[in-house]
Protein backbone atom coordinates (compact mmCIF):
# COMPACT_ATOMS: atom_id res chain seq x y z
CA UNK A 1 0.00 0.00 0.00
CA UNK A 2 2.88 2.36 0.80
CA UNK A 3 4.31 1.78 -2.67
CA UNK A 4 0.91 2.46 -4.22
CA UNK A 5 0.59 5.88 -2.53
CA UNK A 6 4.23 6.65 -3.28
CA UNK A 7 3.77 6.13 -7.03
CA UNK A 8 0.34 7.77 -7.03
CA UNK A 9 1.64 10.96 -5.41
CA UNK A 10 4.70 10.97 -7.69
CA UNK A 11 2.47 10.69 -10.76
CA UNK A 12 0.15 13.38 -9.42
CA UNK A 13 3.09 15.71 -8.76
CA UNK A 14 4.43 15.08 -12.26
CA UNK A 15 0.99 15.80 -13.72
CA UNK A 16 0.72 19.09 -11.80
CA UNK A 17 4.23 20.25 -12.77
CA UNK A 18 3.61 19.24 -16.38
CA UNK A 19 0.33 21.14 -16.36
CA UNK A 20 1.98 24.29 -15.08
CA UNK A 21 4.73 24.02 -17.69
CA UNK A 22 2.12 23.57 -20.41
CA UNK A 23 0.27 26.67 -19.21
CA UNK A 24 3.53 28.67 -19.22
CA UNK A 25 4.33 27.45 -22.74
CA UNK A 26 0.85 28.35 -24.01
CA UNK A 27 1.10 31.81 -22.44
CA UNK A 28 4.52 32.22 -24.03
CA UNK A 29 3.25 31.21 -27.46
CA UNK A 30 0.30 33.58 -27.11
CA UNK A 31 2.61 36.38 -26.02
CA UNK A 32 4.92 35.66 -28.92
CA UNK A 33 2.05 35.72 -31.41
CA UNK A 34 0.70 38.94 -29.87
CA UNK A 35 4.06 40.67 -29.93
CA UNK A 36 4.88 39.39 -33.38
CA UNK A 37 1.63 40.64 -34.82
CA UNK A 38 1.53 43.98 -33.05
CA UNK A 39 1.82 47.13 -35.08
CA UNK A 40 4.17 49.69 -33.60
CA UNK A 41 2.04 52.48 -35.06
CA UNK A 42 -0.90 51.32 -32.93
CA UNK A 43 0.74 52.67 -29.77
CA UNK A 44 -0.11 56.35 -29.60
CA UNK A 45 1.20 58.63 -26.87
CA UNK A 46 -0.77 61.41 -25.27
CA UNK A 47 0.63 64.91 -24.93
CA UNK A 48 2.58 65.71 -21.76
CA UNK A 49 3.84 62.13 -21.49
CA UNK A 50 6.83 61.27 -19.27
CA UNK A 51 9.20 58.39 -20.01
CA UNK A 52 9.82 56.19 -16.97
CA UNK A 53 13.30 54.72 -16.89
CA UNK A 54 14.50 52.20 -14.29
CA UNK A 55 18.00 50.75 -13.91
CA UNK A 56 17.47 48.40 -10.94
CA UNK A 57 18.01 45.17 -12.88
CA UNK A 58 20.92 43.60 -14.77
CA UNK A 59 20.73 45.25 -18.15
CA UNK A 60 21.69 42.92 -21.02
CA UNK A 61 23.48 44.25 -24.09
CA UNK A 62 20.33 43.87 -26.17
CA UNK A 63 16.72 42.98 -25.56
CA UNK A 64 15.66 39.37 -25.83
CA UNK A 65 12.82 37.79 -27.79
CA UNK A 66 11.90 35.72 -24.74
CA UNK A 67 8.11 36.11 -24.27
CA UNK A 68 8.53 35.64 -20.48
CA UNK A 69 11.18 38.34 -20.22
CA UNK A 70 8.71 40.71 -18.58
CA UNK A 71 7.18 38.12 -16.24
CA UNK A 72 8.28 37.12 -12.73
CA UNK A 73 8.03 33.48 -11.75
CA UNK A 74 7.33 33.10 -8.01
CA UNK A 75 10.63 32.65 -6.20
CA UNK A 76 12.66 32.94 -9.40
CA UNK A 77 14.55 35.73 -11.04
CA UNK A 78 13.64 37.14 -14.42
CA UNK A 79 14.40 40.13 -16.55
CA UNK A 80 12.61 43.35 -15.73
CA UNK A 81 12.98 45.47 -18.83
CA UNK A 82 14.89 46.22 -22.00
CA UNK A 83 18.44 45.71 -23.15
CA UNK A 84 20.97 48.52 -23.37
CA UNK A 85 20.38 48.90 -27.11
CA UNK A 86 16.69 49.73 -26.67
CA UNK A 87 17.24 51.91 -23.60
CA UNK A 88 19.64 54.11 -25.57
CA UNK A 89 17.32 54.15 -28.58
CA UNK A 90 14.39 55.16 -26.35
CA UNK A 91 16.28 58.06 -24.76
CA UNK A 92 17.32 59.38 -28.18
CA UNK A 93 13.80 58.93 -29.56
CA UNK A 94 12.29 60.69 -26.53
CA UNK A 95 14.50 63.73 -27.07
CA UNK A 96 12.91 64.20 -30.51
CA UNK A 97 9.35 63.21 -29.55
CA UNK A 98 7.06 66.19 -28.94
CA UNK A 99 4.76 63.98 -26.84
CA UNK A 100 7.52 63.31 -24.31
CA UNK A 101 8.17 66.23 -21.96
CA UNK A 102 10.72 64.63 -19.68
CA UNK A 103 12.20 61.53 -18.07
CA UNK A 104 11.44 60.17 -14.62
CA UNK A 105 14.51 58.19 -13.60
CA UNK A 106 14.12 55.46 -11.00
CA UNK A 107 17.54 55.68 -9.35
CA UNK A 108 17.37 52.78 -6.92
CA UNK A 109 20.36 50.46 -6.46
CA UNK A 110 21.70 49.33 -9.85
CA UNK A 111 23.72 46.10 -10.29
CA UNK A 112 25.29 47.21 -13.58
CA UNK A 113 28.90 47.90 -14.51
CA UNK A 114 30.07 51.46 -14.99
CA UNK A 115 30.72 51.27 -18.74
CA UNK A 116 27.07 50.37 -19.44
CA UNK A 117 25.90 53.08 -17.03
CA UNK A 118 28.27 55.50 -18.76
CA UNK A 119 26.45 54.99 -22.07
CA UNK A 120 23.09 55.63 -20.41
CA UNK A 121 24.45 58.64 -18.56
CA UNK A 122 25.88 60.14 -21.74
CA UNK A 123 22.59 59.53 -23.54
CA UNK A 124 20.78 61.43 -20.76
CA UNK A 125 23.25 64.31 -21.08
CA UNK A 126 22.43 64.51 -24.80
CA UNK A 127 18.71 64.29 -23.94
CA UNK A 128 19.02 67.42 -21.79
CA UNK A 129 19.96 69.42 -24.88
CA UNK A 130 16.31 69.08 -25.91
CA UNK A 131 15.47 71.31 -22.91
CA UNK A 132 13.28 68.59 -21.46
CA UNK A 133 13.51 67.73 -17.76
CA UNK A 134 15.03 64.72 -15.96
CA UNK A 135 13.88 64.03 -12.40
CA UNK A 136 15.52 61.23 -10.41
CA UNK A 137 13.98 59.54 -7.37
CA UNK A 138 15.08 56.63 -5.19
CA UNK A 139 14.41 54.92 -1.90
CA UNK A 140 17.85 53.31 -1.74
CA UNK A 141 20.68 54.64 -3.88
CA UNK A 142 24.22 53.36 -4.38
CA UNK A 143 27.20 54.75 -6.29
CA UNK A 144 26.20 52.99 -9.50
CA UNK A 145 22.69 54.44 -9.63
CA UNK A 146 23.85 57.81 -8.28
CA UNK A 147 26.43 58.05 -11.06
CA UNK A 148 23.61 58.09 -13.62
CA UNK A 149 21.23 60.18 -11.47
CA UNK A 150 23.88 62.87 -10.98
CA UNK A 151 23.06 64.34 -14.42
CA UNK A 152 19.37 64.83 -13.54
CA UNK A 153 17.90 68.32 -13.08
CA UNK A 154 16.65 67.31 -9.65
CA UNK A 155 17.63 64.34 -7.46
CA UNK A 156 15.25 63.26 -4.71
CA UNK A 157 15.55 60.62 -2.00
CA UNK A 158 12.79 59.16 0.16
CA UNK A 159 12.91 60.79 3.65
CA UNK A 160 13.47 57.35 5.20
CA UNK A 161 15.72 56.26 2.37
CA UNK A 162 19.47 55.96 2.22
CA UNK A 163 22.36 56.64 -0.13
CA UNK A 164 25.71 54.87 0.03
CA UNK A 165 28.76 56.76 -1.22
CA UNK A 166 31.73 54.95 0.29
CA UNK A 167 34.21 54.43 -2.56
CA UNK A 168 35.16 51.52 -4.78
CA UNK A 169 36.24 48.03 -3.78
CA UNK A 170 36.75 44.73 -5.53
CA UNK A 171 36.79 41.36 -3.81
CA UNK A 172 38.50 38.30 -5.24
CA UNK A 173 37.47 34.95 -3.79
CA UNK A 174 40.43 32.60 -3.40
CA UNK A 175 39.09 29.05 -3.41
CA UNK A 176 42.25 26.95 -3.21
CA UNK A 177 41.35 25.89 0.34
CA UNK A 178 37.94 24.68 -0.79
CA UNK A 179 39.46 22.72 -3.68
CA UNK A 180 41.97 21.17 -1.27
CA UNK A 181 39.12 19.96 0.92
CA UNK A 182 37.31 18.23 -1.94
CA UNK A 183 40.54 16.80 -3.34
CA UNK A 184 41.02 18.84 -6.54
CA UNK A 185 44.45 20.21 -7.42
CA UNK A 186 44.44 22.70 -10.33
CA UNK A 187 47.66 22.92 -12.32
CA UNK A 188 48.01 26.35 -13.89
CA UNK A 189 50.50 27.08 -16.67
CA UNK A 190 50.57 30.64 -17.98
CA UNK A 191 52.46 33.31 -19.88
CA UNK A 192 52.23 36.77 -18.36
CA UNK A 193 53.11 37.77 -14.83
CA UNK A 194 49.84 39.71 -14.51
CA UNK A 195 47.68 36.88 -15.91
CA UNK A 196 45.61 36.34 -12.78
CA UNK A 197 42.55 34.54 -14.16
CA UNK A 198 43.54 31.23 -12.54
CA UNK A 199 45.25 32.68 -9.47
CA UNK A 200 42.32 32.11 -7.05
CA UNK A 201 42.52 28.39 -7.83
CA UNK A 202 46.18 27.91 -6.86
CA UNK A 203 46.78 30.52 -4.16
CA UNK A 204 45.15 31.63 -0.94
CA UNK A 205 46.05 35.30 -1.26
CA UNK A 206 46.53 37.96 -3.92
CA UNK A 207 49.89 38.22 -5.67
CA UNK A 208 51.68 41.55 -5.65
CA UNK A 209 51.44 41.76 -9.46
CA UNK A 210 47.67 41.23 -9.37
CA UNK A 211 47.21 43.75 -6.56
CA UNK A 212 49.26 46.29 -8.52
CA UNK A 213 47.13 46.01 -11.65
CA UNK A 214 43.84 46.11 -9.73
CA UNK A 215 44.93 49.21 -7.83
CA UNK A 216 45.92 50.85 -11.13
CA UNK A 217 42.73 50.30 -13.12
CA UNK A 218 40.40 50.75 -10.14
CA UNK A 219 42.19 53.98 -9.26
CA UNK A 220 41.52 55.27 -12.77
CA UNK A 221 37.85 54.30 -12.59
CA UNK A 222 37.49 55.90 -9.17
CA UNK A 223 39.10 59.20 -10.17
CA UNK A 224 36.96 59.33 -13.32
CA UNK A 225 33.84 58.71 -11.22
CA UNK A 226 34.72 61.52 -8.78
CA UNK A 227 35.51 63.97 -11.58
CA UNK A 228 32.18 63.38 -13.34
CA UNK A 229 30.16 63.57 -10.13
CA UNK A 230 31.87 66.85 -9.22
CA UNK A 231 31.16 68.29 -12.67
CA UNK A 232 27.50 67.25 -12.60
CA UNK A 233 26.89 68.65 -9.11
CA UNK A 234 28.95 71.79 -9.77
CA UNK A 235 31.50 71.07 -7.07
CA UNK A 236 35.26 70.67 -7.09
CA UNK A 237 36.80 67.21 -7.19
CA UNK A 238 38.53 67.61 -3.82
CA UNK A 239 35.19 68.30 -2.13
CA UNK A 240 33.54 65.21 -3.62
CA UNK A 241 36.62 63.12 -2.82
CA UNK A 242 36.45 64.12 0.84
CA UNK A 243 32.71 63.41 0.99
CA UNK A 244 33.22 59.88 -0.32
CA UNK A 245 36.53 58.99 1.37
CA UNK A 246 35.36 60.19 4.78
CA UNK A 247 31.84 58.72 4.43
CA UNK A 248 30.31 62.12 5.17
CA UNK A 249 26.94 61.03 3.76
CA UNK A 250 25.45 58.79 6.42
CA UNK A 251 21.77 59.65 5.98
CA UNK A 252 19.44 61.52 3.64
CA UNK A 253 19.84 64.80 5.55
CA UNK A 254 23.62 64.64 5.09
CA UNK A 255 23.09 64.14 1.36
CA UNK A 256 20.95 67.31 1.13
CA UNK A 257 23.27 69.36 3.35
CA UNK A 258 26.33 68.43 1.28
CA UNK A 259 24.59 69.04 -2.05
CA UNK A 260 24.73 65.42 -3.16
CA UNK A 261 20.95 65.42 -3.72
CA UNK A 262 18.47 68.29 -3.96
CA UNK A 263 15.86 67.31 -1.37
CA UNK A 264 14.16 64.48 0.48
CA UNK A 265 10.63 63.83 -0.77
CA UNK A 266 8.09 61.07 -0.91
CA UNK A 267 7.25 59.83 -4.38
CA UNK A 268 3.83 61.50 -4.38
CA UNK A 269 5.56 64.81 -3.65
CA UNK A 270 7.93 64.27 -6.57
CA UNK A 271 4.96 63.49 -8.81
CA UNK A 272 3.25 66.68 -7.62
CA UNK A 273 6.32 68.65 -8.70
CA UNK A 274 6.27 66.92 -12.09
CA UNK A 275 2.59 67.86 -12.47
CA UNK A 276 3.50 71.47 -11.79
CA UNK A 277 6.29 71.23 -14.34
CA UNK A 278 3.86 69.84 -16.90
CA UNK A 279 1.30 72.53 -16.10
CA UNK A 280 -1.48 70.10 -15.19
CA UNK A 281 -3.79 70.14 -12.18
CA UNK A 282 -3.10 68.40 -8.87
CA UNK A 283 -5.82 65.83 -9.50
CA UNK A 284 -4.70 65.14 -13.06
CA UNK A 285 -2.91 61.91 -13.86
CA UNK A 286 0.64 61.96 -15.20
CA UNK A 287 0.87 60.09 -18.48
CA UNK A 288 3.83 57.88 -17.61
CA UNK A 289 5.05 55.58 -20.37
CA UNK A 290 7.23 52.63 -19.43
CA UNK A 291 10.51 51.98 -21.16
CA UNK A 292 9.26 48.65 -22.51
CA UNK A 293 6.08 50.18 -23.92
CA UNK A 294 7.90 53.14 -25.45
CA UNK A 295 10.06 50.70 -27.44
CA UNK A 296 6.96 50.04 -29.57
CA UNK A 297 6.50 53.68 -30.48
CA UNK A 298 7.94 54.04 -33.93
CA UNK A 299 10.73 56.55 -34.39
CA UNK A 300 12.44 57.63 -37.56
CA UNK A 301 13.49 54.58 -39.58
CA UNK A 302 15.99 54.78 -42.40
CA UNK A 303 15.19 52.92 -45.62
CA UNK A 304 18.66 53.32 -47.09
CA UNK A 305 20.12 50.40 -49.03
CA UNK A 306 23.46 51.10 -47.36
CA UNK A 307 23.73 48.92 -44.28
CA UNK A 308 26.10 48.95 -41.32
CA UNK A 309 26.16 45.61 -39.52
CA UNK A 310 26.28 45.75 -35.72
CA UNK A 311 27.54 42.33 -34.64
CA UNK A 312 27.06 41.57 -30.94
CA UNK A 313 29.83 39.49 -29.34
CA UNK A 314 28.68 39.02 -25.75
CA UNK A 315 29.85 36.49 -23.15
CA UNK A 316 32.51 33.80 -23.03
CA UNK A 317 34.23 32.93 -26.30
CA UNK A 318 33.67 29.25 -27.05
CA UNK A 319 33.95 26.88 -30.01
CA UNK A 320 30.77 25.93 -31.84
CA UNK A 321 27.55 27.86 -32.34
CA UNK A 322 27.17 29.17 -28.79
CA UNK A 323 23.96 30.92 -27.78
CA UNK A 324 22.64 34.40 -27.00
CA UNK A 325 24.84 34.60 -23.89
CA UNK A 326 28.09 33.24 -25.36
CA UNK A 327 30.26 34.02 -28.36
CA UNK A 328 30.23 30.89 -30.48
CA UNK A 329 33.11 31.02 -32.96
CA UNK A 330 31.12 29.14 -35.59
CA UNK A 331 28.14 31.49 -35.44
CA UNK A 332 30.14 34.74 -35.29
CA UNK A 333 32.53 33.64 -38.06
CA UNK A 334 29.58 32.69 -40.29
CA UNK A 335 27.91 36.03 -39.57
CA UNK A 336 31.05 37.97 -40.52
CA UNK A 337 31.49 35.88 -43.68
CA UNK A 338 27.91 36.66 -44.72
CA UNK A 339 28.49 40.38 -44.14
CA UNK A 340 31.80 40.26 -46.04
CA UNK A 341 30.16 38.71 -49.09
CA UNK A 342 27.11 41.03 -49.14
CA UNK A 343 27.79 44.28 -50.99
CA UNK A 344 24.89 46.03 -49.26
CA UNK A 345 26.84 45.96 -46.01
CA UNK A 346 29.25 48.88 -46.21
CA UNK A 347 30.84 48.61 -42.75
CA UNK A 348 30.90 46.46 -39.62
CA UNK A 349 30.74 47.40 -35.96
CA UNK A 350 31.70 44.66 -33.51
CA UNK A 351 30.06 45.26 -30.14
CA UNK A 352 32.28 43.30 -27.74
CA UNK A 353 31.42 42.64 -24.11
CA UNK A 354 33.55 39.65 -23.19
CA UNK A 355 36.26 38.55 -20.74
CA UNK A 356 37.61 36.19 -23.42
CA UNK A 357 37.68 32.42 -23.47
CA UNK A 358 39.00 29.72 -25.75
CA UNK A 359 42.21 30.67 -27.60
CA UNK A 360 41.23 28.52 -30.59
CA UNK A 361 37.73 29.99 -30.84
CA UNK A 362 39.15 33.52 -30.53
CA UNK A 363 41.51 32.82 -33.42
CA UNK A 364 38.68 31.55 -35.64
CA UNK A 365 36.80 34.83 -35.11
CA UNK A 366 40.00 36.89 -35.50
CA UNK A 367 40.54 35.41 -38.96
CA UNK A 368 37.09 36.49 -40.16
CA UNK A 369 37.60 39.99 -38.74
CA UNK A 370 40.85 40.25 -40.75
CA UNK A 371 39.17 39.03 -43.95
CA UNK A 372 36.26 41.41 -43.46
CA UNK A 373 38.59 44.35 -42.88
CA UNK A 374 40.22 43.79 -46.30
CA UNK A 375 36.88 44.57 -47.98
CA UNK A 376 35.06 47.05 -45.72
CA UNK A 377 35.74 49.09 -42.55
CA UNK A 378 35.58 47.27 -39.23
CA UNK A 379 35.15 49.28 -36.02
CA UNK A 380 34.99 47.86 -32.50
CA UNK A 381 32.73 49.17 -29.74
CA UNK A 382 33.80 47.87 -26.33
CA UNK A 383 31.21 47.45 -23.58
CA UNK A 384 31.85 46.75 -19.91
CA UNK A 385 34.68 44.30 -20.60
CA UNK A 386 36.65 43.50 -23.75
CA UNK A 387 39.70 41.72 -22.42
CA UNK A 388 42.03 38.86 -23.29
CA UNK A 389 40.25 36.92 -26.06
CA UNK A 390 37.80 39.83 -26.23
CA UNK A 391 40.74 42.11 -27.06
CA UNK A 392 42.24 39.53 -29.42
CA UNK A 393 39.22 39.64 -31.74
CA UNK A 394 39.17 43.46 -31.50
CA UNK A 395 42.84 44.00 -32.36
CA UNK A 396 42.60 43.90 -36.20
CA UNK A 397 39.85 46.55 -36.38
CA UNK A 398 40.34 49.87 -38.17
CA UNK A 399 39.36 51.63 -34.95
CA UNK A 400 38.57 50.63 -31.37
CA UNK A 401 36.14 52.78 -29.36
CA UNK A 402 35.64 52.20 -25.62
CA UNK A 403 34.41 53.98 -22.52
CA UNK A 404 36.94 55.45 -20.08
CA UNK A 405 35.61 52.91 -17.55
CA UNK A 406 35.70 49.91 -19.88
CA UNK A 407 37.96 47.09 -18.68
CA UNK A 408 40.30 45.83 -21.40
CA UNK A 409 43.79 44.49 -22.11
CA UNK A 410 44.67 41.23 -20.29
CA UNK A 411 46.83 40.21 -23.24
CA UNK A 412 48.01 36.87 -21.89
CA UNK A 413 47.43 33.13 -22.06
CA UNK A 414 47.01 30.33 -19.56
CA UNK A 415 46.27 26.62 -19.46
CA UNK A 416 44.44 24.76 -16.71
CA UNK A 417 44.69 21.06 -15.92
CA UNK A 418 43.01 19.32 -12.99
CA UNK A 419 44.54 16.62 -10.84
CA UNK A 420 41.63 14.82 -9.15
CA UNK A 421 43.64 11.94 -7.66
CA UNK A 422 42.71 12.79 -4.07
CA UNK A 423 39.03 13.24 -4.96
CA UNK A 424 38.83 10.01 -6.96
CA UNK A 425 40.93 7.74 -4.73
CA UNK A 426 40.22 8.91 -1.20
CA UNK A 427 36.90 10.77 -1.43
CA UNK A 428 34.99 8.69 -3.99
CA UNK A 429 36.85 5.38 -3.80
CA UNK A 430 37.59 5.35 -7.53
CA UNK A 431 40.90 4.14 -8.92
CA UNK A 432 41.98 4.36 -12.55
CA UNK A 433 44.32 1.80 -14.14
CA UNK A 434 45.98 2.82 -17.41
CA UNK A 435 47.54 0.84 -20.25
CA UNK A 436 49.28 3.06 -22.77
CA UNK A 437 51.47 3.15 -25.85
CA UNK A 438 53.25 6.47 -26.30
CA UNK A 439 54.88 8.55 -23.60
CA UNK A 440 52.24 11.31 -23.72
CA UNK A 441 49.18 9.22 -24.63
CA UNK A 442 47.54 9.80 -21.22
CA UNK A 443 48.44 13.48 -20.93
CA UNK A 444 45.75 15.20 -18.90
CA UNK A 445 44.65 12.08 -17.08
CA UNK A 446 42.62 13.26 -14.04
CA UNK A 447 44.15 10.75 -11.60
CA UNK A 448 47.68 12.14 -11.41
CA UNK A 449 49.64 15.39 -11.56
CA UNK A 450 51.52 16.46 -14.67
CA UNK A 451 55.12 15.34 -14.92
CA UNK A 452 57.92 17.71 -15.88
CA UNK A 453 57.99 16.63 -19.54
CA UNK A 454 54.23 17.21 -19.86
CA UNK A 455 54.48 20.62 -18.24
CA UNK A 456 57.14 21.61 -20.77
CA UNK A 457 54.93 20.51 -23.67
CA UNK A 458 51.99 22.58 -22.40
CA UNK A 459 54.19 25.58 -21.56
CA UNK A 460 55.61 25.49 -25.10
CA UNK A 461 52.10 25.51 -26.58
CA UNK A 462 51.06 28.42 -24.34
CA UNK A 463 54.20 30.39 -25.22
CA UNK A 464 53.43 29.87 -28.90
CA UNK A 465 49.86 31.12 -28.50
CA UNK A 466 51.12 34.12 -26.51
CA UNK A 467 53.64 34.94 -29.26
CA UNK A 468 50.82 34.83 -31.84
CA UNK A 469 48.70 37.06 -29.59
CA UNK A 470 51.49 39.65 -29.35
CA UNK A 471 52.16 39.52 -33.09
CA UNK A 472 48.54 40.02 -34.06
CA UNK A 473 47.96 42.86 -31.63
CA UNK A 474 51.15 44.54 -32.85
CA UNK A 475 49.98 44.26 -36.48
CA UNK A 476 46.51 45.53 -35.62
CA UNK A 477 47.72 48.49 -33.56
CA UNK A 478 50.73 49.36 -35.77
CA UNK A 479 53.17 48.93 -32.90
CA UNK A 480 56.23 46.72 -32.49
CA UNK A 481 55.95 43.32 -30.86
CA UNK A 482 58.37 44.50 -28.16
CA UNK A 483 56.06 47.45 -27.38
CA UNK A 484 53.00 45.21 -27.10
CA UNK A 485 54.88 42.65 -25.01
CA UNK A 486 55.82 45.38 -22.54
CA UNK A 487 52.13 46.32 -22.23
CA UNK A 488 50.87 42.76 -22.20
CA UNK A 489 51.91 40.03 -19.73
CA UNK A 490 48.23 39.61 -18.96
CA UNK A 491 47.84 43.09 -17.46
CA UNK A 492 44.34 44.54 -17.22
CA UNK A 493 43.70 48.22 -18.01
CA UNK A 494 40.91 50.75 -17.72
CA UNK A 495 39.81 52.53 -20.87
CA UNK A 496 41.70 55.62 -19.70
CA UNK A 497 44.96 53.66 -19.47
CA UNK A 498 44.31 51.81 -22.73
CA UNK A 499 43.85 55.09 -24.63
CA UNK A 500 47.09 56.52 -23.25
CA UNK A 501 48.96 53.34 -24.21
CA UNK A 502 47.55 53.13 -27.74
CA UNK A 503 45.44 50.01 -27.17
CA UNK A 504 42.25 51.85 -28.14
CA UNK A 505 41.61 54.86 -30.39
CA UNK A 506 38.92 56.91 -28.71
CA UNK A 507 36.17 57.20 -26.12
CA UNK A 508 32.48 56.70 -26.70
CA UNK A 509 29.65 54.19 -26.87
CA UNK A 510 28.07 52.17 -29.63
CA UNK A 511 26.66 55.29 -31.30
CA UNK A 512 30.16 56.75 -31.57
CA UNK A 513 31.51 53.53 -33.08
CA UNK A 514 28.71 53.55 -35.68
CA UNK A 515 29.54 57.18 -36.55
CA UNK A 516 33.21 56.26 -37.01
CA UNK A 517 32.27 53.28 -39.20
CA UNK A 518 29.98 55.44 -41.36
CA UNK A 519 32.72 58.02 -41.78
CA UNK A 520 35.27 55.39 -42.79
CA UNK A 521 32.79 53.96 -45.29
CA UNK A 522 32.01 57.50 -46.55
CA UNK A 523 28.31 57.14 -45.85
CA UNK A 524 25.92 60.01 -45.23
CA UNK A 525 22.78 57.85 -45.22
CA UNK A 526 22.62 54.32 -43.88
CA UNK A 527 20.72 51.98 -41.63
CA UNK A 528 22.01 49.60 -38.98
CA UNK A 529 21.26 45.89 -38.91
CA UNK A 530 21.75 44.01 -35.63
CA UNK A 531 23.30 40.55 -35.88
CA UNK A 532 23.40 37.64 -35.15
CA UNK A 533 19.68 37.05 -34.94
CA UNK A 534 18.40 36.11 -31.48
CA UNK A 535 16.78 32.78 -30.67
CA UNK A 536 13.13 32.36 -31.56
CA UNK A 537 10.71 33.04 -28.68
CA UNK A 538 9.79 29.37 -28.18
CA UNK A 539 13.42 28.27 -27.70
CA UNK A 540 14.00 31.18 -25.34
CA UNK A 541 10.93 30.18 -23.35
CA UNK A 542 12.09 26.60 -22.80
CA UNK A 543 15.58 27.80 -21.94
CA UNK A 544 14.23 30.26 -19.37
CA UNK A 545 12.09 27.65 -17.60
CA UNK A 546 15.01 25.20 -17.40
CA UNK A 547 17.64 27.74 -16.33
CA UNK A 548 15.46 29.56 -13.80
CA UNK A 549 14.37 26.31 -12.17
CA UNK A 550 17.90 24.93 -11.73
CA UNK A 551 19.23 28.31 -10.58
CA UNK A 552 16.41 28.71 -8.08
CA UNK A 553 17.00 25.37 -6.38
CA UNK A 554 20.79 25.76 -6.37
CA UNK A 555 20.55 29.21 -4.74
CA UNK A 556 18.06 27.86 -2.24
CA UNK A 557 20.44 25.09 -1.17
CA UNK A 558 23.70 27.08 -1.17
CA UNK A 559 22.51 30.51 -0.03
CA UNK A 560 25.44 32.92 0.28
CA UNK A 561 27.81 30.19 -1.01
CA UNK A 562 26.15 30.27 -4.45
CA UNK A 563 28.68 32.79 -5.80
CA UNK A 564 31.59 30.51 -4.87
CA UNK A 565 29.76 27.59 -6.47
CA UNK A 566 29.50 29.54 -9.74
CA UNK A 567 33.23 30.33 -9.58
CA UNK A 568 34.16 26.67 -9.16
CA UNK A 569 31.72 25.59 -11.85
CA UNK A 570 33.18 28.10 -14.30
CA UNK A 571 36.76 27.29 -13.35
CA UNK A 572 36.25 23.60 -14.04
CA UNK A 573 35.10 24.44 -17.58
CA UNK A 574 38.27 26.36 -18.38
CA UNK A 575 40.49 23.43 -19.28
CA UNK A 576 42.80 23.79 -22.26
CA UNK A 577 44.52 26.96 -23.49
CA UNK A 578 42.58 30.09 -22.57
CA UNK A 579 42.67 33.79 -23.36
CA UNK A 580 40.56 34.88 -20.43
CA UNK A 581 40.42 37.60 -17.82
CA UNK A 582 39.48 36.93 -14.18
CA UNK A 583 36.05 35.37 -14.19
CA UNK A 584 34.60 37.25 -11.21
CA UNK A 585 35.21 40.91 -11.98
CA UNK A 586 32.93 43.21 -9.99
CA UNK A 587 33.47 46.67 -8.51
CA UNK A 588 31.33 47.33 -5.46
Amino acid sequence: MKQFFKFMFASLLGFIIGGFLLIFILIGIAAGIASGGSDEKAIALKDNSVLKLKLNYIIPERSTKNPFYFFDFPGMESGKSLGLNDILANIKKASEDDHIKGIYLGADVSPNSYASLEEIRNALIKFKKSKKFIYAYAELMDEHSYYVASVADRIYLNPSGDILLNGFSQQVFYIKGLLDKIGLEPELIRHGKYKAAGEPLIADKMSEANRKQIEAYMGNLYRYFLKNIASARKKNVEEITDIVNQLQVQNSKDAVRLGIIDAVKYEDEVEAEIKSKLGIGEKAKIEFVSNSKYKNVRGEVSTSDNKIAVVYCVGDIISGKGDDETIGSEKIAATLKKIREDDKYKAVVLRINSPGGSALASDVIWREVVLCKKIKPVVVSMGDVAASGGYYIAAPADAIIAQPNTITGSIGVFGLMLNAKELLNNKLGIKIETVKFGEFSDLGSPDRPLNEAERKVIQKAIDRVYADFIKRVAEGRNLSEAQIDSLAQGRVYSGVEAKALGLIDGFGGLDKAIEVAAKKAKLTEYRTVILPELKDPFSELLSTISENTSTYFMKRELGSDYRQYVQIKNALKYQGIQMRMSYDFKIQ
